[in-house]
């Protein structure tokens, strides 16, 4: 009995590997080896602080620089507390609401409290 997975378009179980791929030699239908694997890894994505610590959905933070707003003359000072933080995808990790308003922040200005 093979190990290889049966093709998921025709269901049979005539595959081999080729490369990074399996491909079903009666349909010629190919898929990659690892595609279930990277998937996982997107789903888990590691945020740390500025000084390493690991960071998850309502962690407090503080800012460990002053930082000043763009397009606005409010300058988030440091050493402000930052409470209930979320973390989002894209350059700016994090997700969060202050006295001055919502801001989404980088994980490098910020330190766990």
């Amino acid at each position: 009995m093979s190990t290889l997975p049966a093709c998921p378009v025709c269901s049979m179980e005539n595959t081999y590997p080729d490369g990074e791929n399996y491909v079903c030699a009666d349909c010629g239908h190919e898929w990659p080896m690892v595609a279930a694997a990277a998937a996982d890894d997107n789903d888990e994505r590691i945020v740390k602080d500025a000084l390493g610590n690991v960071l998850s959905d309502g962690d407090a933070v503080v800012l460990i620089k002053d930082l000043k707003v763009k397009g606005s003359s409010i300058t988030l000072k440091m050493g402000s507390k930052v409470k209930s933080i979320r973390l989002v995808g894209g350059d700016h990790e994090v997700d969060c609401k202050m006295d001055a308003g919502s801001f989404m922040l980088k994980a490098c200005y910020l330190k766990k409290a």
